[in-house]
């Protein structure tokens, strides 16, 4: 049986994600940092819930050490939490902005990571999927053509870079896990207002198949649905 935690999974594409990871034979723990919402997600998915907010080290330790009790291992983490920072003009966003958006969407990610490690490196093939956003990509953000380039949001689109570069790190350092960044494509979610083109179900999908890829499976990448993404 595959164990799986997915942060930020009480809604939107961490709920779809778990849901098709469940259909697919993995045990599901659902992340999420109110516990009402968490464990009413987890009763309708048939997941297991663990309280987590990537922002509070204490509540990730938490979260490791009753996994670790409950499972004795982790094969598959999807940090998905994210938020969408201060929607303010580039001009007006400030250092603390920058903070606040950094702490879920970075510095969140890394807290989880680091505290799972050792639960994840008891797996026989584990595997790390960083939700990045097709807005950290520099080269969509730079192409006239690409939607990506009307978007002018300073903390979040430059936190998702970031959120790049440190699985790209994760993977060199670590290279028996298999360390991945992936685009879901702009899905209509809480994020933006469910504006975006995609479904929920579109935007899960390679989230799912970046997931599930194994042993044998690509390190160190940007994916989004098509393939490789060049950033």
């Amino acid at each position: 049986m595959t164990t799986t935690l997915i942060t930020g999974a009480n809604k939107g594409l961490g709920f779809e994600a778990a849901r098709r990871l469940i259909e697919a034979g993995h045990t599901v723990y659902v992340g999420a940092r109110d516990a009402h919402r968490g464990r009413t997600a987890a009763e309708m998915l048939g997941a297991r819930f663990v309280q987590l907010d990537v922002t509070d080290e204490d509540s990730v330790k938490s979260a490791a050490e009753f996994l670790r009790a409950d499972a004795g291992r982790l094969d598959v983490l999807v940090n998905n939490a994210g938020i969408v920072g201060a929607r303010k003009p580039v001009g007006e966003v400030t250092g603390a902005d920058m903070l606040t958006t950094y702490d879920t969407n970075v510095f969140g990610v890394v807290r989880v990571t680091h505290a799972f490690l050792p639960l994840l490196e008891a797996s026989d093939a584990p595997v790390v999927v960083n939700v990045s956003s097709g807005l950290g990509s520099l080269a969509a953000c730079a192409d006239p053509s690409r939607v990506e380039f009307q978007v002018t949001l300073l903390d979040y689109n430059s936190s998702k870079t970031a959120l790049v570069m440190v699985t790209s790190q994760y993977a060199k350092a670590f290279p028996t896990v298999r360390f991945n960044a992936v685009d879901p494509g702009y899905t209509a979610t809480d994020l933006n207002g469910h504006q975006g083109t995609q479904t929920i179900e579109e935007g899960a999908e390679i989230v799912v198949r970046m997931a599930s890829i194994g042993a044998d499976g690509p390190t160190g990448g940007f994916f989004d649905k098509s393939g490789p993404v060049v950033w």
